[in-house]
């Protein structure tokens, strides 16, 4: 999936190049289907190209007649009508890609195998075989590595179409494989949710075929899982882990290498959730499979996230040996320069940081930094970004803000030509314009949370907490500029998905209302501030308590509004500039807390 990567294959582990399915011998050109995906593949560069509506014909100039609607563009191609045409494309196509000849004759050729396939369907007065689904196959693979996932996508829609399950195995595992090649299409374009929709569909049409405890739908479900993970849906997540644990121990070993990755996976589920102990106990025994499989370059990379969780649960000198002991595996089997060393030199940096040993998590930066400046050969730039990203956070929590803003520009500029790279991206947007608000740099911060809004839009994270936190942060800026309408905007769609992800009494959730309150006032709208700060006291006084000092502040300003209103309800409202002019007497800080707007 796009900025995951799977806990079961090597970060080093060389890319996939197209595998095209063999025809199967005798068969006249019926494809056997591809197996099941073992791990998730990575992925190919995103395209601009506009997509259309299915591929093109064989070149022709001539024009069909005015006088025939929606003509078929395969009927005015004689050639395609001999029935070997199709299989002996398909097969050239197959050639030319593995003999490295290029993918521009290869799409060529697999382009005119499918409209052969067609056209011998259409003179037959057949439905379409196998074979075309074979051949649309081979002609989204070979447009995804071009790059070109837009028009790879109604190509992979049209061999879905083709299949019918009731027709036995054949059928239903092609149907398998193409929602499965059309879910990663999705999600190269940053369209997770059309993604994990394929998936699902793909899942159970082999459960259908295979049962619901064939390995291969356990590597399915994992799949699927990773997926969700990557979506944030956690919970959706650590069920379908679960399910592959149990398939897994059905058929494998005690103390497999399959289950050790999937108790990875359940441990990161577990961490995200913030069960801590869980997450531990899973990676322990992941660790113990590794280390009885003599995976010694895995075990380290167990304890690494075993040293993350120790220092979640502040154990810290615990953290350290765990760190140390990853680092001294690899420094002996990939080299002092190698991205995995920097890595953990990233993480023992956090580590000293947190505890104070400044000076200790600076010499650690800077060695990270110096082998992220010379990568060798083998690094991949997501390795490059992540660690970018991760030291800029250390820079930007010890008061160095221009540097994690140089940082984070460079982890941006890796990552901006990548395939499914835009939540990432969006992410590095978000935090910049926080650090950008931070600076004063209001305009810049705006920009950047605009451009963070727009990816997450496009990727289909329009309805998660992130979303909601990033529309807050923005509508924050706005206000600064003093374009309080867009804010007010901001701030409601924002109230709508925290209120629907994390619930009305989550502080994320609390805060958004506060501002919106602030907001309200600040356009006159005072009984509208009025009902929500009511709102967010009662919230207060009858779940949260009245320990929080906010609860005074919010007290305070909601009496401020109700002696106002009862003054005069048509009293014009305070004006913007005097609630938040960093000009004006009371300092920025002392404003900001006072009417409500929160960071």
């Amino acid at each position: 999936m796009p900025g995951l990567v799977s806990v079961k294959t090597p970060p080093d582990a060389p890319s996939l190049h197209i595998s095209v399915p063999e025809i199967l011998p005798g068969s006249s050109g019926r494809p056997e289907q591809p197996p099941p995906p073992r791990t998730p593949t990575p992925k190919k560069p995103p395209s601009s190209s506009p997509s259309r509506s299915k591929p093109s014909p064989a070149r022709s100039t001539k024009k069909p007649p005015p006088d025939s609607p929606n003509p078929n563009p395969l009927l005015s191609d004689p050639s395609l009508d001999n029935p070997d045409l199709g299989p002996f494309l398909l097969k050239l196509a197959r050639d030319t890609i593995a003999s490295g000849e290029g993918h521009i004759k290869a799409l060529d050729y697999a382009i005119r195998a499918s409209n052969s396939f067609e056209r011998v369907a259409i003179e037959k007065g057949e439905e379409p075989s196998l074979d075309l689904v074979m051949s649309l196959h081979v002609l989204g693979a070979i447009y995804c590595s071009l790059g070109r996932f837009e028009e790879a996508v109604p190509v992979l829609e049209r061999a879905i179409k083709v299949p019918d399950f009731g027709k036995g195995m054949d059928h239903a595992l092609a149907g398998f494989s193409g929602y499965m090649q059309l879910g990663d299409t999705y999600s190269m374009l940053g369209q997770v949710d059309k993604s994990i929709e394929c998936y699902e569909k793909g899942l159970q049409i082999q459960i259908e075929s295979l049962g619901e405890i064939d390995p291969r739908v356990g590597e399915t479900c994992r799949y699927l899982a990773e997926a969700h993970v990557q979506a944030m849906n956690f919970d959706k997540a650590e069920d379908l882990c679960k399910k592959t644990l149990e398939i897994h121990r059905a058929h494998s070993e005690p103390a497999s290498i399959e289950e050790a990755a999937d108790r990875r996976l359940m441990a990161l589920i577990c961490e995200a959730k913030g069960d801590y102990e869980s997450a531990l106990e899973h990676l322990v025994l992941a660790s113990m499979a590794m280390i009885a499989s003599e995976q010694d370059n895995e075990v380290a990379a167990i304890d690494v996230s075993i040293g993350n969780i120790y220092m979640s649960l502040c154990r810290f000198d615990e953290a350290v040996f765990s760190y140390q002991k990853a680092l001294t595996v690899f420094k002996s089997s990939k080299g002092d320069n190698h991205p995995s060393v920097a890595s953990v030199f990233v993480r023992l940096a956090d580590l000293y940081h947190r505890t104070g040993k400044l000076r200790e998590s600076k010499s650690y930066c800077e060695n990270a930094l110096r082998i992220y400046a010379k990568p060798v050969p083998g690094t991949t730039t997501e390795e490059i970004a992540g660690g970018l990203t991760e030291i800029s956070a250390i820079f930007e929590s010890v008061d160095e803000p221009e540097e994690a803003l140089k940082l984070l520009l460079k982890a941006m500029k890796l990552l901006e030509d990548k395939p499914g790279q835009q939540s990432t991206i969006a992410g590095i947007e978000a935090r910049m314009g926080v650090m950008f608000y931070m600076v004063g740099r209001y305009e810049e911060a705006r920009n950047s949370f605009e451009s963070a809004v727009t990816k997450l839009r496009t990727s289909g994270e329009r309805k998660s907490a992130f979303f909601g936190v990033v529309l807050n942060q923005m509508g924050l800026a706005c206000v600064q500029l003093f374009k309080i309408d867009e804010a007010c905007e901001l701030f409601e769609e924002a109230r709508a998905i925290l209120e629907q992800e994390c619930g009305p009494c989550h502080q994320d959730t609390i805060g958004v209302y506060s501002n919106l309150a602030a907001t309200y006032d600040a356009m006159g709208r005072v009984e509208d501030a009025i009902e929500i700060l009511e709102y967010v006291l009662k919230l207060r006084e009858e779940k949260l308590g009245i320990a929080n000092p906010d609860f005074e502040d919010e007290k305070s300003r909601l009496a401020e509004l109700l002696k106002e209103a009862g003054k005069a309800r048509n009293k014009k409202a305070k004006s913007l500039e005097s609630l938040i002019d960093p000009n004006s007497r009371r300092t920025k800080k002392e404003s900001t807390k006072k009417w409500g707007f929160r960071i």
